[in-house]
């Protein structure tokens, strides 16, 4: 960048160095005060000291609100990105980025997160904690499962992830109420009923947990270790309705399929406590199967209306 920026536009907010060939920026970054947006897409940055150091504790970091830094060649997300408190778009498309730092949970004004185009294989159950987040770009990667965390992105209005490597989807994904928009083409997702059932008996310490979750057995943190209150505390609850039982690291995996719109069934892995309430492949009778099923269709019909367009092919 060239040195004088600040003295020559002080008051500048729109910056655009993109395609100019750049290596690094520099610190007269740090000295404008009222820059919102900054592009600096199709460059060269990604090497030691591309961005300038101190960039978390300048003026900038809470003036910018909109940063465009696709088609570089980031191996990582900078951690003085995660120090752009204000930001609340953050592109990182077409880098070399291979993960997602828990740490993105710090950017909680963030409202579009692009990271399509990069060698991402997971995501980290930390980006559910970003409140505001409305569109959530991450196509074109190596993303094999989705954490059933995301449900708690109840602002999502958008998420893509079309061209990665995803056979399920967590049933989770039911509950992102404004959720208008997904985008799945280019995945293997399975095309039939899953009817192996995975499943490793609970340990003493989950069976001894599962009774004092379920019988309300009532105890104070000095009552126990602390390892033993925690572990309390971990208790996911049994999404069969006819269960109300808890697991911890005991549950049968199962994918149902369920309809969306009318036209597309999309594979939900469900988590539940016991085989017993997998009632589809225990030894239940065909009504009980025929109604298990039914509650499957029945809960996808409940938010079919939410996602108004599901891309599949």
């Amino acid at each position: 960048l060239p040195a004088g920026l600040s003295q020559w536009f002080p008051a500048l907010e729109v910056l655009d160095v993109s395609g100019t060939g750049l290596t690094e920026m520099g610190t007269e970054l740090l000295s404008l005060p009222c820059l919102h947006t900054l592009l600096a897409k199709n460059n060269r940055l990604g090497g030691p000291g591309s961005l300038p150091k101190g960039l978390g504790q300048a003026p900038l970091a809470r003036s910018l609100r909109v940063l465009n830094l696709s088609g570089n060649r980031f191996s990582e997300l900078p951690p003085a990105l995660l120090q752009l408190r204000g930001l609340r778009s953050l592109s990182l498309g077409g880098n070399r980025l291979h993960g997602i730092p828990p740490d993105i949970q710090e950017l909680q004004s963030l409202e579009f997160l692009y990271l399509g185009g990069n060698f991402i294989t997971a995501i980290p159950p930390e980006l559910a904690k970003l409140p505001s987040l409305r569109y959530l770009v991450l196509c074109d990667n190596k993303i094999q499962s989705i954490p059933p965390q995301l449900a708690q992105l109840h602002s999502l209005r958008s998420l893509s992830l079309h061209n990665n490597l995803l056979t399920y989807l967590p049933r989770e994904i039911l509950n992102l109420v404004h959720l208008d928009e997904l985008s799945l083409r280019g995945n293997p997702l399975v095309v039939r009923f899953v009817r192996d059932l995975t499943y490793n008996p609970p340990s003493l310490q989950e069976l001894a947990g599962r009774t004092v979750k379920t019988r309300n057995v009532p105890y104070a943190p000095s009552d126990l270790p602390e390892s033993l209150v925690r572990y309390l505390s971990l208790a996911s609850n049994c999404p069969n309705p006819k269960c109300g039982g808890v697991y911890f690291d005991s549950c049968v995996r199962q994918i149902k399929f369920v309809d969306f719109c009318g036209k597309y069934r999309l594979p939900l892995m469900h988590y539940l406590c016991s085989p017993e309430c997998s009632s589809p492949f225990s030894s239940a009778s065909q009504s009980s199967t025929s109604q298990s099923e039914s509650d499957s269709e029945d809960e996808a019909s409940v938010a079919a209306h939410r996602m108004q367009k599901v891309l599949l092919g």
